[in-house]
């Protein structure tokens, strides 16, 4: 921003030299040095504030992300939930139709279902290992 050369440098000191005086010069560079780094400090506590609110913005702009992802979840969970249910209730329907006993006696007739045996090793397979 400000283009100063070591000769336009020098031509200031002089003039402060000779404006001020060698009595009050240090007194004037302190201070000027003081008001530099004031000025410095608070230009550094604003960009700092600056940075800070755009991290706390950022961050909001991430829990509203969040937020819309968690309900987009959250309906698809309650959607995969309904068709898990309705699916249950269908086959609950199916096992309840094919348990009536009229609906029994219709497919014992139709299949011929041998009767149950008393001893359920008679009808596994032996175990050729032995």
């Amino acid at each position: 921003m400000f283009d100063f050369s070591f000769s336009e440098l020098m031509v200031v000191m002089v003039v402060a030299l000779i404006v001020i005086g060698p009595e009050r010069l240090p007194k004037v560079a302190r201070t000027l040095g003081h008001l530099w780094g004031r000025a410095q400090r608070y230009v550094n506590g604003v960009k700092a504030d600056i940075e800070r609110d755009m991290a706390v913005e950022e961050f909001r702009q991430l829990q509203q992300k969040v937020q819309a992802e968690a309900s987009a979840l959250d309906q698809s969970v309650k959607q995969v939930t309904l068709t898990a249910d309705q699916q249950v209730q269908q086959i609950n329907e199916a096992v309840a139709q094919l348990s009536s006993p009229s609906q029994a006696t219709q497919l014992g007739q139709a299949t011929q279902l041998p009767p149950p045996t008393a001893d359920p090793s008679a009808t596994l397979p032996a175990n050729k290992s032995e």
